[in-house]
């Protein structure tokens, strides 16, 4: 069985060991322009993933999930060590955030790798023996891996969410938003970092150290709180997601106000996890990801240390957490089954008689075959006591479940 995530916050924090550093390709690493002042590139947003297609060596296109908390090009799928060409293959073990234990990946050799508009430099990718994140079955489409710090290292990279666009420029030549908030970031570790004020739900203001993570589906996780309950109001147990070694468990609840700039986002939804057990080479207080960056259309420009934001479509809307307490992947043979993984104790899913197992065929009277994934999302998330039907295969019955949705956050 796959590895699951949870529906809002899907979150990938890995922590590649000197020995990775060393073992890839010592020339800098990035991308240019073809031929053009600027290039723009279309992107999907599936369950708060952001995937881009390109090819490598000349084969696919594969889509990868874009990741700015992503140091080095990683192939998560093991089967395209076949399908790009590559020799000269290198084993090294990486070390990630979970329970489990280190695993074995492979080292290319530099790459050509293929996106529209732009040329790769000295690129080279840990290539996993196994698929351990289980994101094609978390997404509903198949997912070949992340690509993020190359990416981003050269040119200033606008994403502009309300079109699923974005554009790459040489600093000089970007087109800035007028009137955006304009925040120093560092870069460290190849990832980007900010430095803001976080407000707790009990007035604690404190000054944060966060990594701005596109590969993280959450909207803020706080990693170095103490007494984490006195902070807190209204908070529930939960799987925060799955790192490369295992479940990551802990509490979400909300925080009063994050500071972006002049930008003061309120009442926004927290993960808090409850240990953090890997070594960060660089000190942080926690993760903001794309739940909370979405809310804006944004510019990060490495070269020059500096994010620009200005408010997008989202940006006033109310966050809301899944309703629903399950945790659900589509199975591996045609992605068009849809299975509960997991049901969160005394959620709606959990007082409506779901289980582990079951499969959902249909919602209302729609069959999930012609729904995707994120749209079952925002089903469970839409509003408190909204109820459905539901259609659900058990041991070989047919199984009529009435839900209704409950805010837990």
């Amino acid at each position: 069985m796959p590895r699951l995530l949870d529906h809002i916050k899907f979150r990938i924090t890995i922590s590649l060991v000197v020995l990775l550093c060393c073992s890839l390709s010592v020339n800098a690493q990035f991308f240019s322009l073809n031929n053009s002042t600027s290039e723009t590139i279309p992107f999907e947003l599936v369950r708060n993933l952001m995937i881009i297609k390109l090819k490598i060596n000349d084969k696919g296109p594969y889509n990868f999930v874009l990741d700015t908390g992503v140091g080095f090009m990683l192939i998560t799928e093991p089967s395209l060590v076949d399908s790009i060409n590559v020799d000269g293959l290198r084993t090294i073990k990486i070390h990630g955030f979970g329970e489990g234990s280190d695993f074995e990946a492979y080292i290319t050799k530099t790459l050509k790798v293929g996106i529209p508009g732009l040329v790769s430099h000295n690129v080279s990718a840990a290539i996993f023996k196994k698929d351990h994140l289980g994101l094609t079955a978390y997404a509903g489409v198949t997912i070949h891996g992340l690509l993020g710090y190359e990416f981003f290292n050269s040119l200033a990279v606008k994403i502009n969410f309300s079109d699923s666009t974005i554009t790459v420029a040489t600093p000089n030549d970007m087109r800035y938003y007028r009137r955006a908030t304009k925040i120093p970031i560092t870069i460290e570790d190849r990832k980007p970092y900010v430095t803001t004020n976080v407000t707790f739900a009990n007035g604690l203001e404190k000054q944060s150290k966060l990594i701005i993570d596109l590969g993280a589906g959450h909207f803020i996780s706080m990693e170095n709180v103490q007494d984490k309950s006195n902070i807190q109001k209204k908070a529930i147990n939960a799987n925060l997601g799955v790192g490369i070694n295992g479940p990551i468990n802990g509490t979400l609840s909300r925080i009063k106000q994050v500071e972006l700039g002049k930008y003061k986002v309120k009442n926004v939804i927290a993960a808090f996890p409850d240990s953090v057990n890997y070594k960060l080479t660089t000190p942080r207080d926690g993760n903001i990801g794309i739940g909370l960056i979405k809310k804006f259309d944004v510019i990060f420009d490495y070269p020059n240390n500096m994010l620009y934001l200005k408010p997008g479509v989202e940006f006033k809307k109310r966050d809301e957490y899944d309703m629903s307490g399950l945790m659900y992947y589509s199975a591996h043979d045609d992605y068009q089954r849809i299975v509960i993984d997991k049901v969160e104790p005394g959620s709606a899913g959990e007082e409506a008689g779901l289980q582990k197992g079951d499969e959902i065929l249909m919602i209302n009277i729609n069959s999930v075959t012609n729904m995707t994934l994120q749209q079952i999302d925002d089903l469970f998330r839409s509003r408190d006591g909204r109820p459905f039907f539901m259609l659900i295969a058990r041991d070989k019955k047919y199984v009529v479940i009435h839900l209704t949705l409950k805010r837990r956050v």
